[in-house]
Parts: C-alpha cells; sequence; structure tokens
C-alpha cells in the first residue's frame, strides 16, 4: 500500500504563494499517476493538477492553469504543488492522491477521485481578501 504524508498547508493574503510537498512512500514506485484534489465546504472534490511521473505529462484544472504548477522529485518520492497568486476561491481542503495502478509512462493521468485509492490526510489552504 501506499502512504502519503502531506505539508505546506496554511493561511495566506490574496495574491500570495504557497507550496505543497507530498511525500510518498510504500509502493510508490508501481504507481505513476500522482495528483493533487481540492475540496471545498458543500463542494465536490475537484481535480487541480496531476502528473505522470514515469514522463512529466500533466494536467491542470482550467481555474488554476497558470497559477500553480505541479512536479516531482522521483528520486526522493515527493510531489509538490507551487501554488502563486492565490485567491480567496482557492480555499479549500487539499490532498494529494496516488493512483491504484499504472498507466503508460506517456498517459494523462486523468483528475477523476475514484481512480485514486490513496490519499494523504489533508492540509488546508485558506486565502483571504
Amino acid at each position: 500500500q501506499v502512504q502519503l504524508v502531506e505539508s505546506g498547508g496554511g493561511s495566506v493574503q490574496a495574491g500570495g504563494s504557497l507550496t505543497l510537498s507530498c511525500a510518498a512512500s510504500g509502493k510508490s514506485y508501481s504507481r505513476n499517476c500522482l495528483g493533487w484534489f481540492r475540496q471545498a465546504p458543500g463542494k465536490e472534490r475537484e481535480g487541480v493538477a496531476t502528473v505522470n511521473t514515469g514522463a512529466g505529462r500533466t494536467f491542470y484544472a482550467d481555474s488554476v492553469k497558470g497559477r500553480f504548477t505541479i512536479s516531482r522529485d522521483n528520486a526522493k518520492n515527493t510531489l509538490y504543488l507551487q501554488m502563486n497568486s492565490l485567491k480567496p476561491e482557492d480555499t479549500a481542503m487539499y490532498f494529494c492522491a496516488a493512483a491504484g495502478f499504472r498507466v503508460p509512462d506517456s498517459d494523462l493521468c486523468g483528475p477523476i477521485p475514484h481512480i485514486y485509492p490513496y490519499w494523504g490526510q489533508g492540509t488546508q489552504v485558506t486565502v483571504s481578501s
């Protein structure tokens, strides 16, 4: 099983930046789709960004494109989300997740929560205006 440990959440003023980290352990070597999701109160869980660690192909939600950057350090089994120009609507609990299967290294990792069975504990991001 994959274990995920998140860090980096907090409170920030609109326009500020935060970097989230997610350290993966266990059989993470066999999972090449990693992603960041967020969920605000009363809303469905939303895919924010994903990466295929095999070849680096990324996905970004339209709402964060150009502001957020997903990256990974394969040697350290660590996933990052650099968040710039934060907006109040970015306020949510952020989760990192790992897929339960491998896909071809060149494939896009879809932002669909149900294909990611492994989740971190969540880290709160609050953006104030």
